[in-house]
């Protein structure tokens, strides 16, 4: 089984992976560890800001670690922002068939009801190493653009938080 997390940053998609890897012991990719090296070793001039640079760089070489995953019969967790909305076009049936996708979320009233505790827990799982100008509306806007690309897969983040990632992890 491949599971494909991704979604608005500040979503949980790292705690998410976390308790899924805890649970069930699966191997996970992180696609920003994959970005981080690649920019860093110098294979590319995009930078962490290029978002949808990066989504077309990246993706070609993750969809193929995923299908060489299913070919191999190992279970596998995807987890970052840079899959493309429109990704089950480059996979068959019989691939579709081992991949689950979990996209994140958060509404506008949770975003602004919470956000001080969004930017408190940010870097629980992981230390972001680039300052964070994130604003209310920034946030908004890129989880309206999640909710609005993954319309048929998000999950919304509404109200208590840890009840949605428990739920998600119970499901799998």
């Amino acid at each position: 089984m491949i599971i494909l997390i991704t979604g608005a940053t500040h979503t949980g998609k790292t705690l998410l992976t976390k308790m899924l890897i805890e649970k069930y012991k699966y191997r996970a990719l992180s696609i920003d560890h994959l970005k981080m090296g690649l920019i860093r070793s110098g294979y590319t001039k995009l930078t962490p800001y290029d978002d949808d640079k990066l989504t077309s760089f990246l993706w070609p070489v993750v969809r193929e670690m995923i299908k060489t995953a299913i070919e191999n019969e190992e279970d596998l967790i995807v987890e970052g922002a840079y899959i493309p909305n429109n990704w089950k076009e480059d996979f068959s049936k019989s691939y579709l068939d081992n991949i689950r996708l979990i996209a994140l979320a958060m509404s506008e009233s949770y975003i602004k009801n919470h956000f001080n505790d969004i930017l408190k827990y940010e870097s629980v799982v992981e230390k972001r190493l680039i300052e964070n100008d994130i604003t209310i509306n920034n946030l908004i806007e890129e989880n309206n653009k999640y909710i609005n690309d993954f319309k048929d897969d998000i999950t919304i983040i509404n109200n208590n938080y840890m009840d949605v990632i428990s739920k998600l992890c119970e499901e799998i």
